[in-house]
């Protein structure tokens, strides 16, 4: 294993991230944790293992495992094992595995030792880094959860091939979104010139793409570790739109389908409202477009009081007010209220360019 990078979070708390070589690279690292640790898969990832480990928690693939009774079922398995706070807790899956192995982690024993295994972009580039575990609540994404940081994120490249391509596209969304909010343009630029070499999923591509995308995300994260500041904040760009969608949705939607979608409608609503330049806003609709996403999308108008309410219910709110991300231009986002109105126009109205 390879050390990427190191992020350092509230508290001085660090989470390492390691690169392997391979599939058998990352074998023999996690292989060295000895017998105190249980183990988080999915349907999906078990099936990556001859035998699974001892000690384990199978959940069913998919958004509807990220709930009280899955969390249950992991803290449940480590007491009847008789883990004790010196354990290790593996997330060896995507997003929800993730989110499920590190909310259980923050709580189990009062906190234990995490380590996650992302194999799906998405998870690499932005759920298993920065410390955020959550459930989906009362059919609300991510509405409990705690901040607990990994001691360590393990990245091999060879997971990334099996991908389904939807679950792909999904990921990259997250990317492109880091591209529109980095200090610089060489994420923007990378997406542009070697698209072809990305979606044909070229290993040494890849990890690059990977490399970049997650120095976006450190940089905002490190500077305000809890979201308290209204820096990290700005990470959530087209979330508000996109949660909404998913949720409203019944999370038939892919929930990087919804942030390339929501992202553009936050897009529009700055353009319409004199805070997006106009030209940074048409390119990066562009961007969007080029690798496939469907972000001309249009909920039906009987959905809206629906999505209305879930937008409600959005966590970035201040005085009873729901805040946006919006864009400026490179790099510089701010956060603001939408007139109800506007939004309705954005989500059910043709695309304004």
């Amino acid at each position: 294993m390879k050390s990427l990078s190191t992020t350092t979070l509230a508290n001085g708390k660090q989470t390492e991230i390691l690169i392997a070589d391979n599939l058998k690279d990352l074998s023999a690292h996690l292989g060295s944790y000895g017998r105190s640790v249980l183990w988080v898969f999915d349907a999906n990832t078990a099936t990556l293992f001859k035998q699974l480990p001892p000690v384990n928690v199978v959940l069913e693939s998919g958004e509807s495992s990220k709930n009280f009774s899955s969390l249950e079922r992991i803290l449940s398995n480590a007491v009847d094992e008789g883990l004790a706070r010196d354990c290790r807790i593996i997330g060896f899956g995507g997003g929800v595995v993730c989110d499920m192995a590190a909310f259980a982690a923050s709580v189990f024993m009062r906190g234990c030792k995490l380590t996650l295994v992302p194999t799906t972009l998405l998870c690499m580039v932005d759920a298993s880094v920065g410390g955020k575990t959550a459930i989906d609540f009362k059919g609300l994404k991510n509405m409990v959860g705690s901040f607990y940081p990994a001691e360590e994120v393990l990245i091999s490249m060879d997971t990334l091939r099996t991908l389904p391509e939807k679950e792909y596209l999904n990921g990259l969304a997250e990317v492109i979104k880091h591209a529109l909010l980095s200090q610089d343009e060489q994420l923007y630029k990378f997406l542009l010139v070697k698209k072809n070499e990305i979606l044909s999923r070229d290993i040494e591509t890849l990890q690059t793409l990977v490399t970049l995308s997650l120095a976006v995300k450190q940089w905002y994260i490190e500077q305000d570790p809890t979201e308290t500041k209204g820096i990290r904040q700005v990470l959530n760009l087209g979330h508000t739109f996109g949660h909404a969608l998913e949720s409203s949705g019944h999370f038939t939607f892919g929930h990087g389908a919804c942030v390339a979608w929501g992202t553009c409608r936050a897009l529009e609503a700055g353009v319409n409202m004199g805070i997006t330049d106009k030209a940074y806003a048409i390119g990066a609709t562009k961007l969007f477009k080029s690798y496939g996403y469907d972000i001309d999308y249009r909920i039906g108008r009987g959905d809206w009081i629906e999505f209305r309410e879930r937008l409600s219910k959005d966590k970035k709110k201040e005085k009873g007010q729901v805040l946006f991300v919006l864009m400026e231009s490179q790099g510089k986002a701010v956060l603001r209220p939408i007139d109800m109105a506007l939004v309705q126009h954005l989500v059910i109205a043709k695309p304004i360019f």
